[in-house]
């Protein structure tokens, strides 16, 4: 498991998360929501252990500061927001940075790229991608770094994903989710930073809302999305499974991965 008690973070002096406690199984995806500024994103990089904080962090069983930064790449892999590169990579060159655990294995990358719809894009320019394509050219390469779910000795892997559905279009979306839900299914742990509530909804088995750097409650969805709870956290009026007045919605479909 992991998990994180009484966390607190600072950034640039100031207080971003204060007292937080959070946990996230393997074989489950595990949704951090909430409004912007909430610290989302600050208490994902406490529990990849890229943000100094105090309080405690444990990955399967381990204090996370005592793991050498060559152990935690073996079983937890981090997509960040956005990843921009100075230097001309072409794609099959970025995703075989992933490839830290499998020195050689090309044809991961090249697999790892076809999961993300882009097959036939590895002799591209990354700076020539739109901005959604070089986000699934940084998921093939995060892919490629815990290509098991599980490793030999039966220690689940890893997946830490922040907003990565952001510059996707409702296709590109679904095909992410998809893939983390392969990924948790397969016996691998998932913890992702998410805005969509419907996505979130549709594939995440537990959900933790944040606001103003606290915890308002970590439960299954149909706990947390609830309106008077979605309401205080938003500071707006939401109403839970309502059609709306006017207009049309699109719900989306979760899709299997081939």
């Amino acid at each position: 498991m992991l998990i994180a008690r009484d966390i607190c973070a600072d950034y640039n002096r100031k207080a971003v998360l204060r007292e937080v406690c959070f946990g996230a199984r393997p074989g489950q995806i595990t949704s951090i929501v909430g409004p912007s500024g909430a610290g989302k994103s600050t208490l994902l990089k406490v529990l990849t252990g890229d943000h100094a904080f105090a309080g405690t962090v444990r990955l399967d069983g381990r204090d996370i500061a005592a793991f050498p930064l060559r152990d935690l790449a073996r079983i937890r892999a981090v997509l960040p927001q956005s990843t921009p590169l100075a230097f001309p990579f072409t794609v099959i060159e970025v995703v075989r940075l992933g490839l830290v655990n499998h020195p050689g294995q090309d044809h991961i990358a090249r697999r790892a790229l076809a999961q993300v719809g882009l097959a036939g894009f590895e002799g591209r320019y990354y700076q020539e991608l739109s901005g959604g394509e070089q986000q699934r050219a940084q998921l093939a390469r995060v892919l490629c770094q815990v290509w098991e779910p599980v490793g030999a000795d039966g220690t689940p892997h890893w997946l830490f994903m922040d907003e990565p559905v952001s510059s996707l279009d409702i296709a590109h979306q679904l095909q992410v989710m998809a893939l983390a839900r392969q990924f948790a299914d397969r016996g691998g742990g998932v913890v992702m930073v998410m805005h969509d509530l419907n996505l979130t909804a549709m594939s995440a088995d537990s959900v933790a809302l944040l606001r103003a750097g606290r915890l308002i409650v970590q439960a299954c969805p149909e706990d947390v999305y609830r309106d008077d709870i979605l309401g205080e956290a938003y500071g707006c009026r939401l109403e839970v499974g309502k059609t709306p007045v006017r207009g049309a919605f699109v719900l989306p479909q979760m899709v299997t991965v081939p």
